[in-house]
């Protein structure tokens, strides 16, 4: 059986952070508002992949009342739900993900961002789409008051040899 989970997060820019997103940090970028380091895509990407999994969403597994997630990297984050997932057997086939922001421009960091994801998911790149849009200057989004992603996760099931 075929498992699939969305994912959905939207962040505040906080300028006094470093932006971060897909595990790349982008150097004089204003940075977005969060518990952890905010990484807006890594963090729809792990509500798809804990939803697909049927694990809850990502503030019931990394909660604001916890210090221990006080600017934690979401790589972390990332790899620690992975395991959550592979530890019921199952597989990661596919993640989808799209981010909404007005700048900076992505295209020339995707491949990194897709790297360092595929890295985190133990799967291999082929596996990992990252896309970028904007909301056409909509909006709160399209004003650049913040950020947000979107991602689908499909996982598979081992087969039961019925």
């Amino acid at each position: 059986m075929t498992r699939v989970g969305i994912g959905y997060d939207v962040h505040a820019i906080d300028p006094a952070r470093a932006l971060v997103l897909g595990g790349v940090t982008f150097e004089g970028e204003a940075g977005l508002a969060g518990h952890s380091d905010a990484d807006v895509l890594l963090h729809a990407i792990i509500d798809a992949l804990l939803g697909a999994a049927g694990l809850g969403d990502i503030g019931g597994h990394f909660p604001e009342s916890d210090v221990q997630w006080t600017n934690a990297s979401s790589v972390t984050l990332l790899v620690h739900s992975v395991r959550l997932v592979k530890a019921m057997g199952l597989t990661i086939d596919y993640v989808d993900s799209t981010v909404i922001a007005e700048r900076p421009k992505l295209a020339p960091h995707i491949a990194t961002m897709r790297s360092h994801i595929a890295t985190s998911l133990e799967v291999d790149l082929s596996r990992v789409s990252v896309k970028a849009t904007t909301s056409d200057g909509l909006g709160a989004l399209g004003r650049g008051e913040g950020m947000a992603a979107m991602a689908v996760v499909a996982l598979s099931e081992p087969t039961s040899g019925r």
